[in-house]
């Protein structure tokens, strides 16, 4: 199984991460076994899970029956809300589920300032990655206000901030503190989740027509030109190839400024300040 011509995004504590990767969120657990092992044959090599997804140990069958290095494999996984009191028995579980000895990338899954402990479950997270349980340690759907908290309590940024982020919520104010601070961006529900008009509307299927690709691809190559990483998730392995084919076109200046335009302000799930 040859890996996918993906490029990586260099992250502030210098170590690479592919662009692009399968991400596993309300995929089925009876399901995920196949997804992941479809999604490793066509060539992919980032894989994106969660504690909550309960789709952990599908992921490490998947990734044990591959055949595939270890190394060459970039696993994420989260600390769930209820669990930012015990980060570390919340990691060894999901270790324990994956089959791994450490994780590639290890995120404070959400904020939750109603009980206020992102900041204690961040400095965990820390420590799991000084421990070597993760190599990199990074936060999700963290806001403004969040991130200033953490960095101020504990000198240390992020590597990764990944949040709900597609044409129609850019995010613009938290994704220039994020690109200013050297903390990678990764976008979950890149395509707005199926619950936009986005991939029917006329200018971006026009656009797809000029290039040969679909609305979607285009949707997502918009992504790829902004440095971000993306993990779109799809049950189809069709859907995957074509997800994949990414790097043999570009947007014009003109084409990536429709895209951009469509900012609306509007997100598809949970507000980070409301959860």
């Amino acid at each position: 199984m040859n890996a996918l011509n993906i490029p990586t995004i260099t992250l502030n504590d210098e170590t690479e991460i592919p662009q692009l990767g399968l991400g596993v969120f309300k995929v089925d657990p009876g399901e995920t076994e196949r997804i992941v092992s479809d999604a490793l044959e066509v060539g992919y090599r980032h894989i994106d899970t969660a504690a909550i997804y309960g789709n952990e140990a599908e992921v490490g069958a998947a990734i044990a029956k591959s055949g595939i290095p270890r190394e060459e494999i970039y696993v994420t996984t989260k600390l769930w809300n209820d669990r930012q009191g015990d980060a570390k028995a919340a990691l060894s579980e999901s270790l324990d589920k994956l089959g791994l000895d450490r994780v590639d990338l290890y995120l404070v899954h959400w904020p939750v300032p109603s009980q206020d402990t992102f900041v204690s479950a961040w400095e965990q997270v820390l420590d799991l990655r000084e421990a070597g349980l993760t190599t990199t340690a990074g936060v999700s759907n963290h806001e403004l206000e969040h991130l200033e908290r953490i960095i101020e309590a504990t000198g240390e940024f992020p590597a990764v901030n990944q949040i709900e982020l597609h044409p129609e919520h850019q995010r613009q104010e938290l994704t220039a503190f994020c690109r200013a601070n050297g903390i990678a961006i990764e976008a979950w529900g890149p395509l707005a989740q199926g619950k936009s008009d986005l991939l029917t509307l006329p200018q971006i299927q026009e656009i797809g027509a000029a290039h040969d690709k679909s609305a979607a691809q285009v949707v997502l190559r918009w992504h790829i030109e902004n440095g971000t990483i993306v993990f779109p998730k799809t049950t189809r392995r069709e859907r995957m190839e074509e997800n994949a084919a990414l790097f043999d076109f570009e947007l014009s200046e003109t084409e990536h400024a429709v895209l951009t335009a469509l900012e609306a302000g509007r997100n598809y799930s949970t507000n980070p300040r409301d959860m």
